[in-house]
Parts: C-alpha cells; sequence; structure tokens
C-alpha cells in the first residue's frame, strides 16, 4: 500500500478536567479547518497519561509518539494541542513533545507552565508597565484569609489560580461572602487568586506568530450579560461579543501594542490570546490564554474572519512557521 506524502498533524484533545468539553470543541473546529489536500489529520484523545486515535481508539506508544495500525506505523510530523487547562496549558505535555523531537504548535513548555500559573505570571511582568489588579495568592493547604484585608476594592474578584473556562470564579460585594467563594475556588485548584475587582471594559485580543512575524488581531469587546465573562457567558452565547470593538483608533492600537509586547516578552509562539480590562484610558492586563478557545463562536475564529482571513490560512501560517524552526 502506497503511503501518503502529506504531512501527518496530530490534533490533540480531551483530558481529564472541567474543561474536556470545550477541548473537544475546539479540537473538531481545527480539524474541520485544516486542508485535508495538504495534510492528513488524528485526533487524539488524552485521558489518564494516556494518548489514543478517537476514531479506532488505537493507542500511542508513548516511547516514541508513534501509532501502529493495520499495515505499518504513522508517524507523526507536527501535533496541535488544543487540549485546555492541564496538562497542556501548563506545558507538561510540550515537555514531552521536547523529549521526543516532535514539532508542537504554540508556546514552549516554560512559557506554558508560566502563563498558566496566573499570579506567577503578574510576577513575570512587573516592571515591565503593565497596568494589572493587585491580588493575593493562598494556599489551601493553609489559606490565611487574613491576606485578603490588603486589598482595598469594594469588590472582590476569586478565581483558581492555575484554571480557565471561567470555572470557579466568584464576584464578591462582602467581605463576608470572601470565605464560601475562595473555597468555591478551591474545589479547582490548590491556589486561589484573590483581586480587586475593576470597573470597565472587557476586551480581548489574539495574536499569532508566522513566517512573516507577529500578527495581531481586531479587537474583540465582551459584554456579558451577568456581571463578568463566567463560563456561560463564554459557552452559552450568555454575552455579546463585539469584533472590531466599538472604540477609536487611538484605543484599538494601544491594546494591539500592549499584546504584541505581551506576545514578545513572555516568548509566546503559535495562537494566543490576551484579556483585559478597560479602565478609563488603560488597558489592565487580566491574563493570557496560550490554548485559546477554537470553537466556531470562540474570540480568535471571531477575530481571524473580522480580519479578512481564513482560518484553514492562519493554520497554514502556524504550521510553516513552526517547521521552519525545526
Amino acid at each position: 500500500m502506497q503511503r501518503s506524502k502529506k504531512m501527518k498533524i496530530a490534533v490533540i484533545t480531551g483530558g481529564d478536567n472541567a474543561e474536556q468539553e470545550i477541548s473537544v470543541k475546539s479540537a473538531r473546529t481545527i480539524m474541520d479547518h485544516l486542508d485535508n489536500e495538504k495534510y492528513d489529520t488524528f485526533m487524539l484523545n488524552y485521558h489518564f497519561g494516556k494518548f489514543a486515535d478517537a476514531v479506532t481508539e488505537l493507542p500511542i506508544d508513548l516511547n516514541n509518539f508513534r501509532m501502529e495500525i493495520f499495515d505499518g506505523v504513522v508517524r507523526f510530523d507536527l501535533v496541535m494541542l488544543f487540549l485546555h487547562g492541564t496538562p497542556a496549558e501548563d506545558g507538561k505535555i510540550q515537555a514531552y513533545l521536547d523529549l521526543m523531537d516532535i514539532p508542537y504548535i504554540g508556546c514552549d513548555h516554560f512559557t506554558s507552565a508560566l502563563t498558566f500559573d496566573k499570579q506567577a505570571c503578574k510576577q513575570y511582568l512587573q516592571g515591565l508597565e503593565v497596568p494589572m489588579a493587585k491580588s493575593v495568592l493562598l494556599h489551601k493547604a493553609n489559606p490565611n484569609l487574613d491576606q485578603v484585608k490588603a486589598l482595598t476594592a469594594d469588590k472582590l474578584f476569586v478565581k483558581p489560580n492555575k484554571n480557565g473556562s471561567s470555572y470557579g470564579i466568584s464576584m464578591v460585594e462582602s467581605i463576608g461572602d470572601v470565605a464560601a467563594a475562595i473555597y468555591k475556588a478551591f474545589e479547582y485548584d490548590d491556589e486561589v487568586i484573590v483581586e480587586e475587582y475593576l470597573i470597565g471594559r472587557e476586551f480581548s485580543n489574539g495574536v499569532y506568530l508566522g513566517p512573516k512575524g507577529i500578527r495581531v488581531m481586531p479587537v474583540t469587546e465582551i459584554i456579558p450579560h451577568k456581571d463578568f465573562f463566567d463560563y456561560e457567558a463564554k459557552y452559552k452565547n450568555e454575552s455579546d461579543e463585539v469584533t472590531p470593538a466599538d472604540i477609536s483608533e487611538v484605543l484599538t492600537l494601544k491594546a494591539q501594542a500592549l499584546s504584541r509586547k505581551l506576545y514578545q516578552e513572555l516568548q509566546c509562539k503559535g495562537l494566543v490570546r490576551f484579556d483585559y480590562i478597560l479602565v478609563g484610558e488603560d488597558f489592565y492586563f487580566l491574563e493570557v490564554n496560550t490554548i485559546p478557545g477554537f470553537s466556531e463562536q470562540s474570540l480568535f475564529p471571531q477575530q481571524i474572519r473580522a480580519a479578512g482571513l481564513k482560518i484553514s490560512d492562519v493554520l497554514d501560517e502556524v504550521i510553516e512557521e513552526t517547521m521552519s524552526r525545526k
């Protein structure tokens, strides 16, 4: 049997965390937009430390990241990680792929681990003139709630330090409600951030690295139907998302310049999205998503379309740039 000479791409999804459903939706969008004239694509599910083909359920040999099929072996040329949360957004799979010498789309294990830890990322960015809300970090083993007294805002934002998709997040207006919100967040992580709530408009901005360098997408304004952009707002159409955002050109360029700066300072690669709150004329950095949601309704695909681009062409660009480094 003659083998296809097309590049073989593994799209990793699944996971054992609260974001599994979102991971699968993102991976399906990627599979739908990868050019089947150029690529042979395989969706691989990750569960409990093992990978398997989503269709055939054939396992991946972890010794070499290959898959035995009925007439030979599939050797993957490239990996695309669309598994949200651990062990992809925190860099563990990237470290394994580096050991296997297999190229992958996106940030390396160091940048992934750093940005997945929200408080560590904020500390890393201190001194770079990046506006950020004041916050404290609590540990589940010894949650010293007295630290919260250092925060003076009328409202506080409580969220897991290392989790995504807005699981376990609360906005509290009374100091009496803080403890309950903290223990709710501890259900998703052993570290919790309590942050001063910023009153302003919420924005998001995608960036990717292609053969011609960094490209910054149009900015999106997120208008939640609730108090903030929670899981339902993100994934159950309970928000209005305006792309390009209805702001001045000056503010648009300011947000895009900050996104480019963060992308460079954090040594990002691949597709990355930055989230902000606009307070007055300043964009306050909230967090970075090194594996952003990529369902059809997600923010990054919206921004690609608003830029007049095709998702398939953007994927081609990030694939070409990744392979050029190998």
